[in-house]
């Protein structure tokens, strides 16, 4: 008896659905690319527990004929190609012709449709992949309900995660399809509650300040590159184009959550674009530090592959190191001229009164020495350049270290990582923090991801003397703050709260102690800031009454001690 067999169809079909199907976000991501398809510029999505119980899709597109509507349910059954050479040349969101067939065979589904303008249109149900009705319904556009995703496979079923991290995962999708389309609506409601109401924007630039803010996209800095002519002084071919909002100088966050590729409005993922993104800002990009990018690659579609993974995540390029080189240059020339501001600012000398100027660090007794005026070199460098007070005890070395004198050697000091450390542990314990009131509360608008998951720890963030409330839209009022935080960057930090809980912490931390490391780390003092003695005294005695003193929260020092038998040693007197 023969042991190779033909699999039924269904089988097949449900095979099929583990590579497409892999949650209720790959549903909705299916079928709203169908509907971006079919040229529809409303675009409104439905959900019941988190897309376990249902999702609908509903669009004002240009619909379905009977025929094509039965068709739609055969496996790779598609409009959208017609020959093998198609493959390579994809212009469509979608073209494989599995979503459909795979979804209907795990679920419970509901097609109604109709042509623009006919005045005709078919209602089709569909109950595990087996067709149960079809009958004439007039309809313009279209709606696809799903109904009890993996009814009929319960092993898939029991490995979905809870309602709202499902729902995390959908309100995921539809921001990046909302992002790359703008001049599409998107409506989601989700257990019948509005929950995202983006209208048509009249571009990219519109529709990341509907998603995010105001503020959020002042920190951005806009890069158009035309499609480029062959042979151009990049040194790449032509026939590329980049729309791209990425961080300023200084606009860098802890995570990695606002980055987004998009080739040829697809969302997508690569490493090879995001390591051109990271290289345009070397020598800006602090340690541990990411930068926000929304990147709108527009290549020739016969130079990418979209047909390398089942869900279209991941593409191949023709040429991967001409796409890299692009991406790069496009970049590093936009924020060339930001980096020299930067560098300008922070090579300036604080302002101070004459009788305390800042000069260099002469050796004793040279200190009255004439000078018609300040020795200053025009360019000030990190390397070179010791700023001293006379009036006080230390030196600053360049913009972040301090040099103190103690009694029996030197110490060097990380001002930033000391107060990190200081404001990590008062976080951590609650004390110290004394909240207050705000005499007029902040707003702060987040993605709505973002915002869902900072409303639903609010708790957790009282016990960090931050008291908020929701203000609708997206919008946060933050009513109270600790002394520590105030002028801090809110936005900054609600983010990065909100990215501790969505990932998850390491086994050998706890939520509360990621997200005191991430504020701590951005309230305390930047390079620039010049502490006076009071300060500086302030700040070694709040150190040494730490728990851990020698260690930021992330491990990197906050101090070296020199003995001055070590430095006996490093200049060869001993």
């Amino acid at each position: 008896m023969p042991k190779i067999r033909v699999l039924p169809v269904n089988l097949r079909n449900k095979i099929a659905a583990g590579e497409v199907v892999e949650r209720p976000a790959s549903v909705v991501k299916e079928l709203i690319e169908n509907a971006i398809d079919a040229l529809s510029n409303e675009i409104k999505i439905e959900v019941v527990y988190g897309g376990k119980r249902l999702i609908k899709v509903s669009d004002n597109g240009i619909g379905m004929e009977k025929e094509d509507a039965v068709l739609c349910f055969e496996r790779h059954a598609t409009s959208k190609i017609t020959d093998e050479a198609d493959l390579f040349n994809i212009t469509t969101m979608g073209f494989r012709g599995e979503a459909i067939p795979s979804i209907a065979s795990v679920s419970k589904v509901k097609l109604i449709t109709g042509s623009k303008g006919s005045g005709s249109g078919v209602s089709i149900e569909m109950i595990g992949g087996d067709k149960k009705e079809v009958k004439d319904s007039p309809f313009s556009g279209t709606v696809i309900e799903v109904k009890d995703l993996f009814f009929n496979t319960p092993a898939r079923k029991k490995f979905l995660k809870a309602n709202s991290t499902e729902l995390f995962h959908i309100i995921d999708i539809v921001t990046k399809e909302a992002i790359s389309h703008s001049g599409i609506g998107f409506t989601l409601i989700t257990d019948n509650h509005e929950t995202m109401i983006l209208p048509r924007a009249s571009g990219f630039r519109e529709r990341i300040m509907q998603v995010y803010g105001d503020e959020f996209l002042k920190g951005l800095i806009e890069i158009n590159t035309p499609p480029q002519p062959p042979l151009n002084k990049g040194g790449y071919r032509g026939g590329m184009g980049l729309n791209a909002f990425v961080s300023g100088t200084g606009n860098f966050r802890s995570n990695k959550s606002n980055q987004f590729i998009f080739i040829n409005n697809r969302p997508v993922k690569d490493p090879s674009v995001s390591h051109a993104v990271y290289s345009a800002y070397e020598g800006m990009l602090p340690k541990d530090k990411h930068p926000v990018f929304f990147l709108f690659l527009e290549l020739d579609p016969k130079r990418v592959d979209f047909n390398v993974h089942p869900a279209k995540r991941e593409v191949r390029f023709e040429d991967k190191e001409d796409i890299h080189r692009f991406v790069n240059v496009s970049i590093k020339d936009a924020v060339r001229g930001e980096q020299t501001e930067y560098t300008r600012t922070f090579s300036e000398i604080p302002a101070m009164p004459q009788s305390d100027i800042v000069h260099r660090a002469f050796p004793q007794g040279m200190a009255n020495i004439e000078s018609p005026e300040p020795i200053f070199d025009s360019k000030i460098s990190e390397n070179l350049e010791l700023l001293y007070r006379p009036s006080l005890p230390f030196i600053f070395l360049g913009d972040t270290f301090i040099a103190v004198s103690g009694k029996g050697g030197l110490t060097l000091i990380d001002h930033h990582a000391a107060h990190e450390r200081i404001l990590y542990e008062r976080f951590l314990k609650s004390i110290h923090l004394d909240s207050h009131q705000l005499l007029f509360p902040q707003q702060v608008k987040l993605s709505h991801k973002e915002y869902r998951v900072i409303l639903e720890n609010k708790t957790l963030l009282n016990d960090f003397g931050v008291e908020l409330d929701d203000f609708g839209h997206d919008t946060l009022i933050i009513r109270s703050l600790p002394d520590s935080l105030d002028a801090a960057d809110l936005r900054g930090i609600l983010s990065d709260v909100a990215s501790a809980i969505i990932d998850g912490v390491a086994p050998d931390k706890s939520l509360k102690e990621d997200i005191a490391a991430r504020i701590a780390c951005h309230k305390s003092v930047r390079g620039k800031e010049i502490l006076n003695h009071e300060e500086l005294s302030r700040l070694l005695s709040d150190l040494e009454n730490t728990a851990h003193p020698d260690q930021c929260p992330h491990g990197r020092p906050t101090r070296i001690f020199f003995s001055l038998d070590d430095l006996k040693k490093i200049f060869k007197r001993k």
